[in-house]
């Protein structure tokens, strides 16, 4: 059996709808393109609050918002946090020279340690410098 990405990559291979998309009973699942579908959700939302859906939003769509806009976006009736969601979220990749350097910078303090701790051992037991 292939695996699902296989399956989703023949089918659009195929000019074919991914199967989650087509067979979601309501369409809550949409498939296209990202600017096509955030200004139909756009309008969705429009017509939620006008329904009295006031905290209707579009989670993740906004290309200039904190998130920089992501490849998968949430219509969500309510704020965030009622959907377990952080109101503030982070891009993890938005981290990752600081994460790298911060990586980099512990590997050496170990290998430091690893090296006085190895040669202050050789001394101790009478090797060391002939």
């Amino acid at each position: 059996m292939a695996a699902p990405r296989r399956k989703i990559h023949h089918r659009l291979h195929d000019d074919l709808t991914p199967a989650c998309a087509k067979a979601c009973p309501t369409e809550s699942i949409q498939f296209g393109f990202r600017d096509e579908l955030a200004k139909k959700a756009q309008k969705r939302v429009e017509t939620l609050k006008a329904q009295g859906f006031k905290d209707a939003q579009l989670y993740g769509a906004d290309q200039n918002g904190f998130l920089g806009g992501l490849n998968a976006f949430f219509l969500l009736l309510s704020k965030p946090a009622a959907y377990s969601l952080p109101e503030s979220p982070k891009v993890p990749q938005r981290n990752v020279v600081v994460d790298s350097l911060l990586s980099i910078g512990s590997a050496l303090v170990v290998g430091l340690g690893a090296v006085i701790s190895f040669r202050d051992r050789g001394r101790r037991n009478g090797g060391g410098d002939a």
